[in-house]
């Protein structure tokens, strides 16, 4: 482009691209001004087995560009993960980004975990912290723990910072183990979380920039984005239909299910009965007339002038209905 005069600075075309910008001011291309470089964006991608890291593959296999959601901006994996390793990857806009990140001079820590079938100690897995070296080929420290164990597998869990290829796999077949499943959980600070498979989610601008100023802090706080606000320029959806706020339904007071009973009026005192000029009780009306008859009766017993009170008949045998004389039962044949 600088051969074919299309470069110019401040309208006058540069002939030798051994020329110092201090900035893009005055920079044209075919008489367009240069945009200056956009912020470096980084995105988290849970990369799913079976998907080779490359743009494209001769033999036809599937990549992570097949599978990526759409609307993504062109972006570089940061490192490569086999075709049988799933968990992190790091995605970004920026190759200075992508450099950093990948230099193992940077010291940014990978985190692993692992599934081998083997018998394998803590001792061995411990004196990887002084490095090893395979076939020729030297693989620096590596902090190994065992997690644990299930029937004829364990679960190591390996913290490293060079990331040479296949180095996990190979430490591991070193030490007599077999792997049947590799998932990276974290790359320096950015961890997997609960991103799921397949997703993509995007680390905040101002976490970025905290770690290019600090490659080897871990204390960024995650998850860096919520993946509704990560995707939404990945994925633009909908604007969401406000819904419209309802009043709520007045609550009647509850009536009583039955009407309070009265209170009872308080009875009047009992008069006491009035005595007649013959000596006898008056009686008010209402009353009962044995309660009359029987205190009439009772002041004139008293008094001495009251009859005898006949006494109730004999009662006759069974059957005669209690009168004397009365008919004895028949008796049946």
């Amino acid at each position: 482009m600088i051969a074919d005069g299309r470069v110019a600075l401040n309208g006058v075309a540069i002939e030798t691209p051994a020329t110092l910008l201090a900035s893009l001011d005055g920079v044209t291309v075919d008489g367009n001004p240069v945009e200056a470089p956009s912020d470096a964006r980084l995105f988290l991608y849970h990369k799913p087995s079976g998907l080779l890291v490359t743009e494209r593959d001769p033999g036809g296999r599937p990549t992570i560009y097949d599978r990526l959601p759409k609307g993504l901006p062109r972006v570089v994996p940061v490192g490569r993960l086999d075709l049988n390793t799933e968990g992190l990857l790091l995605l970004t806009t920026d190759g200075g980004l992508k450099r950093q990140l990948e230099l193992p001079a940077t010291g940014v820590e990978r985190a692993y975990r692992a599934r081998a079938y083997g018998n394998v100690t803590q001792e061995q897995l411990e004196d990887l912290i002084e490095g090893v070296e395979i076939e020729g080929v030297r693989y620096g420290s590596i902090d190994a723990n065992l997690e644990r164990r299930t029937g004829a597998n364990v679960w190591i869990e390996m913290i490293l910072t060079e990331g040479k290829n296949r180095e996990v796999r190979r430490v591991l077949e070193h030490l007599g183990l077999k792997v049947s499943r590799l998932i990276r959980t974290r790359y320096g600070p950015f961890v997997l979380g609960d991103l799921p498979v397949g997703q993509v989610g995007e680390v905040r601008a101002h976490d970025v920039e905290s770690f290019r100023k600090n490659p080897t802090r871990i204390d960024l706080p995650q998850p860096a984005r919520s993946r509704e606000a990560a995707v939404k320029s990945v994925e633009p959806r909908a604007a969401a239909t406000p819904t419209p706020r309802t009043a709520a339904p007045r609550r009647e007071p509850e009536r009583p299910s039955a009407r309070p009973a009265r209170p009872a009026r308080p009875s009047k005192p009992a008069k006491a009965p009035r005595q007649r000029a013959d000596g006898s009780l008056a009686i008010r009306a209402g009353a009962s007339d044995t309660s009359r008859k029987a205190r009439s009766r009772n002041f004139r017993a008293e008094r001495g002038d009251a009859p005898a009170r006949p006494t109730a008949p004999a009662k006759g045998p069974a059957g005669g209905r209690g009168r004397p004389g009365a008919r004895p039962p028949r008796k049946r044949p």
